[in-house]
């Protein structure tokens, strides 16, 4: 039984609407700027990437900000029976800061379940509910958990929902790893750096075939295979030898069928050293003698965090429809690994094929997403 995206939309630090971010990143763009938001004077950067129009230390968490802003006059499309899965790394981190720092507020607040609840209320999807919280694969597993559950027949409606927020926790937390780039992150240069943060919220409708027919609902693409693994390797930095990576992708390939007919790779790139390196590994293990384009998106946006493999998903699927990849920002000598393989221009991709998506994590954990 297929899975089939019928509705989508996001939030990134280009504004509201999938338009505004494809746009953007199609120009070659960069939205990493900046962070007012929080003193960054004692941090490896001072650059992140912020959704503008955002109240830090307000009333909402900033995650709900972002997720009432994406759902407004929207929720209407959103099944009752709908399975609701969201997604997310750190939640509404901020109301605990909140907390510690001011002492107002009740640090329960902060739990993820809570903020399940308020997206259930928020989405109005009623159907049986699932938290995923797995590093910065969160939201790809996510979409992988919602294809399987349709296809095995266990559900036919299944809402995606992901968030992540640039909150003072978090920034501090990648600038104590030293992760961060003092410049805007340069994923795939061979003078790359680091990672920079960014932020996003956004939702996946996903359904069977058989009742977007009947619903007569269109059709943004079909989740068709996936994969997930774990290198093991080391709490924070992936597998030299791609291994997991590899592992994942062979999986994702194999239940979609779709080995030959890949067209182009969505990646993670983010900018580190060592995460470009892994996943250029592992391209060139599984794809022998083949160039593939590939690029990332985190150059123009930075790192969402949980919300990335959802962002890049919607983004994989807009290029498949529209027979165009998008530039990889920021990118000015490719690492010699990456020659052949990336490009700071967009470029055209046959039609009729497939993407492939890939992710990866704190903890060694790896997801690869097929589409088509």
């Amino acid at each position: 039984m297929k899975a089939l995206v019928v509705a989508a939309d996001l939030i990134t630090p280009f504004g509201l609407g999938v338009e505004a971010l494809w746009e953007g990143i199609l120009a070659g763009r960069c939205a990493i700027s900046r962070v007012s938001r929080f003193e960054t004077g004692a941090f490896v950067s001072g650059l992140g990437g912020i959704v503008p129009g955002l109240d830090y230390g307000g009333g909402d968490s900033l995650v709900m900000q972002m997720l009432r802003r994406l759902f407004a006059g929207g929720v209407s499309r959103v099944p009752g029976d709908a399975r609701l899965i969201l997604a997310s790394t750190k939640g509404e981190i901020d109301l605990l800061e909140r907390t510690l720092l001011t002492g107002e507020g009740d640090p329960a607040e902060s739990v993820l379940d809570r903020l399940l609840e308020k997206v259930v209320s928020l989405t109005g999807a009623r159907g049986r509910s699932l938290l995923v919280s797995a590093a910065c694969t969160s939201s790809s597993a996510a979409v992988a958990r919602a294809a399987s559950l349709i296809r095995c027949g266990e559900s036919d409606c299944v809402l995606v929902v992901a968030c992540d927020a640039v909150t003072e926790f978090v920034y501090s937390g990648f600038s104590a790893l030293m992760a961060l780039d003092r410049e805007p992150a340069r994923p795939f240069d061979r003078d790359r750096a680091g990672l920079s943060i960014g932020e996003a919220a956004a939702y996946l409708l996903v359904m069977s075939e058989e009742r977007a027919t009947r619903e007569q609902r269109g059709s943004l693409g079909e989740i068709a295979g996936w994969g997930m693994s774990d290198d093991a390797n080391h709490m924070t930095g992936p597998s030299r030898e791609s291994a997991g990576l590899i592992r994942a992708i062979k999986q994702a390939l194999g239940s979609s069928g779709e080995t030959s007919r890949i067209g182009f790779i969505g990646a993670h790139g983010t900018g580190t050293p060592y995460n470009d390196a892994m996943e250029l590994g592992a391209f060139r293990a599984v794809f022998p003698g083949r160039t593939l384009p590939v690029y990332s998106l985190k150059g123009g946006i930075g790192h969402t965090m949980g919300a990335a493999g959802l962002v890049e998903t919607i983004i994989a699927l807009r290029s498949l429809r529209e027979g165009m990849v998008p530039p990889t920002v920021n990118l000015k000598e490719p690492d010699e690994l990456a020659l052949g393989w990336v490009s700071d221009r967009p470029r055209e991709i046959a039609p009729g094929g497939a993407a492939l998506v890939t992710n990866a994590g704190f903890g060694g954990v790896n997801t690869a997403l097929v589409l088509r």
